[in-house]
Order: C-alpha cells, then sequence, then structure tokens
C-alpha cells in the first residue's frame, strides 16, 4: 500500500502467495474487492495508508489496484469504498506468530472498468463461502443467526483465523475424544450435534464442539488441560452459551480429570467438568454429563 506524494493516487498491492502469510484474504465477492488493510504485528489502526485509503475521496486521490506484490505487476483498475459499508474489522493472525490480532478489511468498489478474473476470487480461511460472510457485513443488525451442524464437520473459528499447522494438529487431537463422548452419549439415548453461531454483523461464524439436545448440555472439548486451554474454554463456553434458549448447563470436556485448581476455576464459573475414564466418561456434576 502506498500514498503517492506527487501525484492524486494511492497504489494498492494484492498477492494471495504473500498475503496469507501475514492473514491478508483479499478478492472479489460478487461486485465487491474486499482488501486487507496495512499493519503485519497488532491491531491494524487507521493510520499512514490505511487513513489514506479512508479518506481518499476528502483527498481527492484514486485508490488504483495491482496484482503482484514485487516485480512486474498488473493493474487491475481503479476503486473506490464502498459508500454504505466501507470497511469491517476481523481477526486474523500476527506475522510468524499464533498471535491473533484484529485487522480491517476494506470493501471497494470498480470505478469503470477493471480486470475481474476468476483468479482473484475471495478465499475465505475454513471453507467459509465468501458470500457469507459478505451477507454478515452488509446486512442490517438482527438476531443471531443459530444453526445445527454434524459433528463430524469439525470447523473451528480457529481455523477460520489461523489455518495453520499448529492450529490443525490441536484440532486432531480433540476430534477422537470429541466422537467417543459422542458415541457414548448416543448410546445412552441423546442427540447431540453441533451448533454454528453467526452473531449479527460478525464476518466469520463460531462453532461448537458438542451441544446435547436432549440435556441442554453444551460442551466444549480441549486436547489438552493446560490453564491456558482452560481459560479459553470458559470464554467459548461463555460466548457459545449466549445464544441458547434456554440457558444451557456446561462442562469442559478433557482426556483426563484437570489439576485440582484448575477445576476450582471452572466450577467458580458454573462449568462442569467431564473425563475420558477408558471407554466410559466421567463428570463432577453428579453425571448430569454422563
Amino acid at each position: 500500500m502506498t500514498r503517492l506524494s506527487t501525484t492524486p493516487n494511492v497504489f494498492l498491492f494484492t498477492d494471495p502467495a504473500v498475503g496469507h502469510q501475514h492473514g491478508y484474504y483479499d478478492g472479489w465477492v460478487g461486485e465487491c474487492f474486499q482488501y486487507t488493510g496495512m499493519g503485519q504485528r497488532g491491531d491494524q489502526a487507521f493510520t499512514a495508508g490505511n487513513r489514506a485509503v479512508l479518506n481518499h475521496v476528502k483527498e481527492r486521490r484514486a485508490l488504483r489496484l495491482f496484482r503482484g506484490a514485487r516485480g512486474n505487476v498488473l493493474y487491475l483498475g481503479e476503486f473506490a469504498l464502498d459508500e454504505e459499508t466501507a470497511f469491517y474489522r476481523t481477526d486474523a493472525p500476527e506475522t510468524d506468530t499464533n498471535v491473533i490480532r484484529q485487522v480491517i478489511v476494506f470493501r471497494r468498489r470498480p470505478v469503470g472498468a477493471v480486470v475481474h478474473d476468476l483468479d482473484d476470487e475471495l478465499r475465505v480461511p475454513g471453507g467459509v463461502p465468501p458470500e457469507s460472510v459478505e451477507r454478515a457485513i452488509t446486512s442490517e443488525p438482527s438476531q443471531p443467526d443459530v444453526a445445527e451442524v454434524p459433528v463430524e464437520e469439525h470447523h473451528t473459528e480457529r481455523a477460520l483465523v489461523n489455518p495453520s499447522g499448529k492450529q490443525r494438529e490441536a484440532e486432531r487431537r480433540e476430534q477422537p475424544l470429541v466422537l467417543a463422548y459422542r458415541a457414548y452419549l448416543e448410546a445412552r439415548g441423546s442427540v447431540v450435534i453441533r451448533l454454528k453461531i453467526q452473531p449479527a454483523g460478525e464476518a466469520k461464524p463460531l462453532y461448537s464442539d458438542l451441544y446435547d439436545q436432549t440435556r441442554n448440555n453444551l460442551v466444549e472439548a480441549k486436547g489438552t488441560g493446560t490453564r491456558d486451554t482452560i481459560r479459553m474454554a470458559v470464554g467459548q463456553l461463555a460466548d457459545y452459551g449466549r445464544f441458547i434458549n434456554p440457558a444451557p448447563a456446561r462442562a469442559v470436556l478433557l482426556r483426563e480429570r484437570p489439576r485440582a485448581d484448575l477445576e476450582t476455576l471452572l466450577l467458580s464459573q458454573n462449568l462442569h467438568v467431564i473425563w475420558q475414564d477408558g471407554r466410559t466418561f466421567q463428570d463432577n456434576a453428579d453425571g448430569s454429563f454422563v
């Protein structure tokens, strides 16, 4: 992203091969080109190039988009920010780390003729349809959309913002535990699903791990019982649970019973623990989850 001082232009460069390494996902969604702002570390702010893009009309500068990051680049055409929804914010990883930060995504419409190739269509991490992102961002704030999805579709919001090998390995450790617990519950007559939750105005959906419809139990699985993962589970269960009415009972599913202080932490938040015990499961809620 370059703001020129000698001409009334802002030059923008897009290259998925380079951008994805920094958590940048650019591309066409319908007639709008979504473009991630400038800044590889920390939350992006409206400074420098981002401010130039936001104020391009006021400063009478044209936004000119190029495909490529170095060497020979292809000019795609002139754009202007969408008048109704100029930008939105979402999560993405920092460069070379697993730290998640907030980025700015500009929505730009073509001014005159532009190059619109299929190769430049937006591809969102985790297989989320770009059209669903567009609908969530541009629609008037409304009630969240909560849908049922099969347990086998083990999408997570972690994969949507940081599809790294480390994240995939964490999910591989959790998935056998999730499937074993589901089979255990179904053998006892429970209907077990997952919930896909699209909060109003958010670009990407949330996915619970397990929801026992029969007993109104919401469960978050973790492949390890470290303090960090337990803390993450507390936040996830609070986030998912607020979309379920009536409020569900909530628990964390682990391979083994957690350390005493971590179990106390969960109980202090009105959360219980489920752990694997050979071919069966145990809980600290008088059997409410098993």
